[in-house]
């Protein structure tokens, strides 16, 4: 049986990954309809952006009218483990690769993505990326669009159940980490006690959603950082 090529491989690897991103950004279009966006804007902004909790934290930004400057940096910090996961492919990659394929592996790292690049042989052939990228960017932004089209045919609470998805999704993330790991499960706790309290207290309440969240997040993950620090050895 004759060998698939890397390109054709990616593109096969990449079809269970967009079908789920196509259901899962359906409900991120549900978010950006309610935000008052266009399914044109949702759709750029899914195809651009490739980050689920990165592009809702935008979006609940853009729906608080807060300035750009909160965006970026709300953003910023709601991707970070994508700096981590790219410095981890660097590594995988031939070191003569040129600069322009590594900004392009680079702007669709995703978790799920990355979990299929790097389970590859090393070197890391780009062309596997590519063909994963083909089939995976297209459908979350297409998702993405109709969430935001079938938004506004739909009945409002029938776009209301369906907007619990995403949240659904992020519960998805941390609940499986936090079973394996009681200080995570610690942190997470924490962090929705921090997150009520945020938004009841006389004057940190009186901050718009994103900058509490960023305030948050930094302050619990130095809290985590500094209490319970990661030893070098410990997945060895």
């Amino acid at each position: 049986m004759k060998r698939l090529s890397p390109f054709v491989r990616g593109m096969r690897d990449g079809v269970p990954i967009g079908l789920g991103y196509l259901a899962v950004s359906f409900s991120l279009g549900i978010a950006v309809k309610n935000a008052g966006m266009t399914a044109w804007q949702g759709f750029v902004m899914s195809w651009l952006g490739m980050a689920s909790a990165g592009e809702y934290a935008a979006i609940e930004v853009i729906r608080a009218g807060a300035p750009y400057w909160e965006m970026a940096i709300i953003t910023l910090v709601t991707n970070a483990r994508y700096l981590l996961m790219s410095f981890a492919l660097s590594q995988r990659l031939d070191p003569k690769l040129g600069i322009g394929h590594r900004l392009l592996i680079g702007y669709s790292v995703t978790d799920e993505l990355f979990g299929i690049s790097i389970a590859q042989e090393t070197p890391l052939v780009p062309r596997y990326c590519y063909g994963a990228y083909l089939v995976a960017i297209p459908c979350w932004a297409t998702g993405t669009a109709l969430g935001v089209v079938a938004g506004n045919l739909l009945p409002a609470r029938i776009v209301s159940a369906l907007s619990v998805a995403l949240f659904g999704m992020f519960l998805a993330v941390i609940v499986p980490p936090a079973k394996k790991n009681r200080i995570v499960g610690l942190f997470v706790l924490l962090g929705f006690g921090a997150s009520f309290a945020a938004s009841r207290l006389p004057w940190i309440s009186s901050l718009s959603s994103g900058t509490r969240t960023i305030l948050l997040t930094v302050l619990l993950a130095a809290a985590a950082a500094a209490l319970f620090p990661i030893r070098e050895d410990a997945d060895e």
